[in-house]
């Protein structure tokens, strides 16, 4: 009938969304995760959106996949997707064709998952990963009867922060007893004990410790810290000359997962159930950072593993692991004043031997000269870059959209030179074109060509393709840091004598407005809950410039990262990877921790343009025209056409 048939129609569109939908899945799969999908029937299946990444648990997507038959095996590798195995090809058949675009209701969010054959699902064994020296779990610690009492003797609604120096922090709430911890110089003033000492209740608990030989003498100090769901604490090492060396952190309530990074990168993380006692002596309790990341859930081995057994987060084989729920947890934390200098086998990272470090140099000045300007670029700029490049490149995997529109708009077989093409991102978005690039850092240049794309180590004021050679020029964050407006102008001229009669430049730079149209830029929106002195209006005068630049010969001053500029030309830090931070993060302070601080940060220069101040250089060349000017993404960006 003709019901019928709008039916099938009907339906037949929806499997045709369906089929291109699995068809993207795929095609993601293979080329960030590597897996190769077949389209011939096998037992195997990769589920993409089905992973512990998605928020899925293993008794969640378990119970949609049993529904369909007898499963063999189901691999769940903490990434966005999971394997399943079933008993039969037919029963696999049966999934591919019922699940696929199901939408599956998890706790607090729904899923579509798309399923997809597998010739065979990647299961290699575990990687033992052994505790850190000095480290000790002891499960069951105490009892359920212990727990209550232990936690009856807090009391967090007494507001006399005199007695136990409570404080509310941003991931948790903590108060102290026998001597207050200060986060402002993480150390403890040992002259100054507090009235309230360590609670009567938490004696038989120490008693038996040191009745068992798990520590030598009788602590003095307790942090008691409180986490509700999604809280956590930055990685630190307890300050050496704060502390004698065994450290016990006893867990209430709710389990969590610590993680335990070693200065070599090695990561180790730790399932810490409820009433247990972790010990933390010599290197774990010296040299490894321990902390919780604040987050709401915790990948961690499913319950037919050992719940406490450490796991390596750069293993790809933990496959047996599920998604746990965070809940309020509470530990007790006991420490032993120190009085005396530490003297422990790690000197390298002890406040006590540590020999000082050598003061920061002095900050460059603005330049008066074409020599001091070229000097301060290659310090702060071209140095930088060689330096951070395989950093800087990984944050730098997402092309901006409309960079990309005028990429799409250049006719198939136009000729295009991406000068400062950093890494690379914007060399393959329109393979119509024949796309060059090139880049002052060598560094840069070689990940492009590790990348497959045709790059050269090149300087933007001079480089070496004929004139009227291209169709079209793009300049993508380059130009803000070169630190004179002779310089400045002389590379968008160079842009200019590329290009052929009626070619065109997109440019952008970064904009001293980070606030436009009553919107902020995302560089802002990271942080918040800062206070921003920009105006909601925008200034249209070119001639405001003056206000906020400053004189050659000027000191440079360095900018608190993700805040509102208040000068155009600064130096900006860049936090390398080992801190997990990047551009515009400010760094985490943290009790002690002093691999934190280890880590080197690199400031580069930038010239931070003021609204019309880019079109006006363009204007002050021959034969342009500035078709189109615009903000976007915190940039001021120009097409421009030559004449």
């Amino acid at each position: 009938s003709t019901l019928d048939n709008m039916r099938f129609v009907r339906r037949s569109k929806e499997d045709k969304k369906i089929f291109r939908k699995q068809l993207k899945a795929s095609h993601i799969l293979l080329k960030h995760e590597g897996i190769s999908t077949v389209s011939q029937p096998t037992k195997s299946l990769v589920v993409a959106n089905g992973g512990l990444g998605n928020g899925i648990s293993r008794a969640e997507l378990s119970a949609v996949l049993k529904e369909i038959g007898e499963i063999e095996m189901l691999v769940m590798p903490p990434r966005p997707y999971a394997f399943v195995t079933y008993r039969s090809e037919e029963c696999a058949q049966k999934a591919h064709v019922q699940l696929n675009g199901a939408k599956l209701q998890c706790e607090e969010h729904t899923v579509t998952l798309y399923l997809s054959y597998v010739k065979s699902v990647p299961c290699e064994e575990d990687v033992s990963v052994s505790f850190p020296m000095g480290l000790a779990l002891l499960d069951n610690f105490v009892s359920p009867e212990e727990e209550a009492s232990l936690l009856s003797a807090v009391d967090w609604s007494s507001s006399n922060d005199g007695v136990t120096a409570q404080k509310a922090m941003k991931h948790r709430r903590v108060k102290h007893y026998g001597f207050e911890f200060r986060y402002d110089n993480n150390n403890v003033d040992k002259d100054k004990p507090l009235p309230a000492g360590i609670p009567a209740e938490c004696l038989p608990f120490l008693e038996r410790c040191l009745t068992n030989k798990i520590i030598d003498v009788m602590p003095d100090q307790l942090t008691v810290n409180q986490y509700e769901s999604g809280q956590g604490i930055p990685p630190h090492v307890d300050t050496h000359s704060a502390f004698e060396d065994a450290i016990l952190s006893l867990s209430l309530r709710a389990q969590t997962v610590m993680d335990f990074r070693h200065p070599d990168g090695s990561l180790v993380a730790l399932v810490l159930p409820g009433r247990s006692l972790l010990v933390m002596k010599g290197e774990s309790r010296y040299l490894w950072t321990h902390g919780i990341t604040p987050r709401k859930f915790d990948v961690v081995p499913s319950c037919d593993s050992q719940p406490s057994a450490p796991t390596s987060h750069d293993s790809q084989s933990q496959s047996n692991l599920t998604l746990s729920r965070r809940a309020t947890r509470t530990s007790f934390t006991f420490r032993k004043i120190r009085h005396d200098p530490c003297r422990c086998a790690f000197p390298s990272v002890c406040d006590s031997q540590k020999v000082p470090s050598a003061p920061e140099p002095a900050l460059p000045s603005l330049p008066t000269s074409h020599t001091d300007a070229a000097h301060l670029e290659e310090e702060y700029v071209h140095r930088v870059y060689n330096s951070i490049a395989s950093h800087f490149s990984s944050t730098r995997h997402s092309p901006w959209p409309r960079v990309c529109h005028f990429l799409s708009s250049l006719t198939p077989g136009s000729m295009l030179a991406d000068v400062g093409c950093g890494n690379g991102k914007y060399l393959g978005v329109n393979p119509e074109v024949i796309a060059i690039g090139c880049d002052r850092s060598s560094a840069l240049i070689q990940i492009c060509a590790e990348r497959g794309f045709e790059a050269f180590v090149s300087d933007a004021l001079q480089l070496p393709f004929r004139t009227a050679s291209f169709d079209a020029c793009i300049s993508i964050a380059v130009i803000h840091h070169f630190s004179t407006p002779e310089r400045r102008l002389a590379a968008i001229r160079e842009l200019v004598r590329l290009l052929k009669t009626g070619g065109q430049a997109l440019i952008y730079v970064w904009a001293f407005e980070q606030e436009h149209n009553k919107q902020r830029s995302k560089y802002l929106k990271e942080q918040s809950k800062e206070k921003y002195s920009m105006p909601l209006e925008d200034t249209h005068h070119v001639e405001n410039v003056q206000c906020v630049s400053k004189q050659s010969g000027a000191k440079l001053s360095v900018h608190t990262n993700r805040t509102a500029f208040k000068t155009q030309d600064l130096l900006v830090p860049w936090h390398l990877k080992g801190s997990s931070l990047g551009i515009g993060s400010e760094p985490r302070t943290s009790p002690g921790s002093e691999s934190e601080r280890s880590l080197p940060v690199y400031r580069r220069y930038y010239h931070l343009f003021q609204q019309g101040e880019l079109q006006q250089l363009c204007g002050q060349i021959p034969g342009v025209d500035v078709q189109h000017g615009y903000h976007d993404q915190g940039n001021w960006c120009v097409i421009l056409e030559k004449t």
